[in-house]
């Protein structure tokens, strides 16, 4: 969209004909207590375009990029190699289309693209269908919660099996408080699904079976979250599962500052109409041709939201090319072989890292990602390896998520010992 710049005559004008007399008016349904009192500091009001480029540099100078020296940091978002024939492959014509394809005519590469993110995530998931419109992880897993209520109807609550994503938790409970449903730690008569975070928020992988057997003896439906969507390149797929949903933006979308991400869901066939989102199917046209089309979800889930199985209406298409290039790019045994580096390459830091004194490793199993326990505040911690141009892990009171990919090199691994060896004392 082309910048116009406006006359103050202009502004003038415009103002009078929606019968107003300043910009500020505009903003009179907004509580005072919302609105700016005063500028804010160290940003001016106003200044030209190249003042503005250069504030804007002095301020972006700040930020730390994930590729600027050792980077550990995971816990939900992980920072892989992304091949640059992603970039270049996500802005080619047949890719890029209207807000939804409702209109398959015009949008086969974009139907494309989405029939096959939801064939991976299947095949991945070890489910039969999947969708490919899910905003990231903790929308997609409040959305389970929401559908177990729907199938399991009359039940109202919600239990966790293990240790979840706390950001996952707080979406989850916002969305079971409006719909008068809870979330809860025990396993009874009254939950519609069981929630299962595999690797957990701490990185211990759970056993599916056991959880399995506990949903089979109240009744639930077993729900799978999975926050680093390549572990299901070396784990076994959790196909035990009613519904599987995570986050997959660590592949081809990347970290970018803290977004935009991509949730996955998918589920068992028996459930799809109960699904939300966008599904798109294949089809053979009037001619004999093969095509694609979204299916089976009704326009009203998109418009009449009273009345929608969910209120998602966004189009994901971007983010779930950019995956499904890269995860194309990989392959079947790339994306394995790719799991198993990430898996090695924390199964190294961790034999390292186990001989420092003052470190306790907690885990006894895990794919990439492992949690360590200090005897001081692990934020701390964190602040002194920043110091030494070392991002640590994500830190819950003494306690730091570690994680480790293919772009960890053995420098950054012997670098974050030497380091808390010395902090540490």
């Amino acid at each position: 969209m082309r910048y116009l710049a406006l006359t103050e005559n202009d502004r003038k004008s415009m103002l009078a004909e929606i019968g107003v007399s300043s910009v500020n008016e505009l903003y009179d349904a907004v509580e005072n207590q919302f609105l700016l009192k005063n500028p804010i500091t160290g940003l001016p009001l106003h200044q030209g375009e190249i003042e503005v480029e250069k504030i804007l540099q002095e301020f972006a100078k700040k930020n730390r990029p994930a590729s600027a020296g050792a980077f550990f940091l995971g816990a939900g978002c992980y920072k892989h190699h992304i091949p640059s024939a992603v970039d270049h492959l996500i802005q080619r014509s047949e890719f890029l289309t209207s807000y939804t394809p409702y209109q398959p005519e015009i949008s086969q590469g974009t139907l494309t693209v989405i029939f096959q993110f939801q064939s991976i995530i299947a095949l991945l998931t070890g489910m039969q269908v999947a969708n490919a419109s899910m905003y990231d992880g903790a929308t997609s897993l409040a959305e389970s919660c929401l559908m177990a209520l729907r199938i399991k109807s009359g039940k109202k609550n919600i239990a966790k099996f293990n240790d979840i994503h706390p950001d996952y938790l707080d979406v989850c409970k916002t969305f079971l408080d409006l719909n008068s449903a809870k979330l809860q730690d025990e396993i009874d008569e009254n939950c519609a699904g069981v929630v299962v975070q595999y690797p957990d928020f701490y990185g211990n992988i759970p056993n599916l079976e056991a959880v399995r057997k506990k949903c089979d003896e109240v009744g639930a439906l077993m729900i799978v979250a999975v926050s680093e969507i390549l572990s299901l390149g070396l784990l076994e797929a959790p196909s035990q599962a009613d519904i599987v949903v995570g986050e997959a933006s660590s592949l081809g979308v990347g970290l970018n500052f803290g977004g935009p991400l991509l949730g996955f869901f998918a589920c068992k066939k028996e459930f799809v109409r109960q699904m939300p989102g966008r599904i798109c199917g294949a089809t053979i046209d009037a001619d004999g041709k093969s095509g694609f089309v979204l299916t089976l979800n009704a326009r009203e889930q998109h418009i009449r939201r009273e009345k929608a199985t969910s209120n998602i209406c966004s189009n994901q298409g971007l983010c779930a090319t950019a995956f499904t290039i890269h995860t194309s790019l990989l392959g079947e045994i790339g994306y394995k072989k790719l799991a198993l580096i990430n898996h090695q390459k924390a199964c190294e830091a961790y034999e390292i890292l186990s001989k420092i004194k003052g470190v306790k490793i907690l885990n006894e199993n895990f794919f990439n990602e492992f949690t360590i326990e200090f005897s001081k505040n692990a934020h701390e911690i964190n602040q002194k390896l920043l110091a030494k141009n070392i991002i640590g892990g994500h830190c819950v009171d003494n306690k730091m998520i570690l994680a480790f990919t293919e772009l960890t090199s053995e420098e950054d691994i012997k670098n974050l010992a030497k380091n808390l060896g010395e902090i540490l004392g």
